[in-house]
């Protein structure tokens, strides 16, 4: 029973919580991304580069053989670029979000705290040091 008790403070520690909640996100961040970079980035820069679309572009090392069903083997570069780019994407977001709580974090460092009055205890012992001082 000690294991089970040990297992469910585990898994319900802030940090793994925070880190499922993240992977979760972080999914549904990579679909919008795939998302933009498919359906929103990907056609201007096909249209730019003459109708190119970079996700049908591939070498064909061995074309498909429909007598034996033998599989076209290709290398798919144009999918490689769209990866390349989705990362740059993703990187850049990721640098943005990153630097915007780094500027939140400095605000609040820089933000002055209102410095507490002295204690009795501090009073006393600045006079104290003031008696000291004014006796040499």
């Amino acid at each position: 029973m000690g294991v089970a008790k040990e297992f469910k403070e585990f898994a319900l520690k802030g940090n793994v919580v925070d880190l499922a909640v993240g992977v979760i996100i972080g999914a549904a961040f990579g679909k919008i991304v795939t998302s933009l970079v498919t359906d929103v980035l990907m056609p201007p820069i096909g249209y730019i580069t003459g109708g190119v679309d970079f996700a049908d572009k591939k070498i064909v090392l061995t074309p498909a053989d429909a007598a034996t069903k033998a599989p076209e083997v290709a290398i798919h570069y144009g999918l490689f670029i769209n990866s390349v780019i989705q990362f740059l994407i993703i990187a850049f977001c990721i640098f943005i979000v990153v630097k915007a709580i780094n500027a939140m974090k400095k605000k609040e460092e820089v933000a002055p705290s209102a410095t507490a009055a002295p204690s009795k205890e501090e009073l006393l012992l600045t006079d104290i040091r003031d008696i000291l001082a004014n006796k040499k």
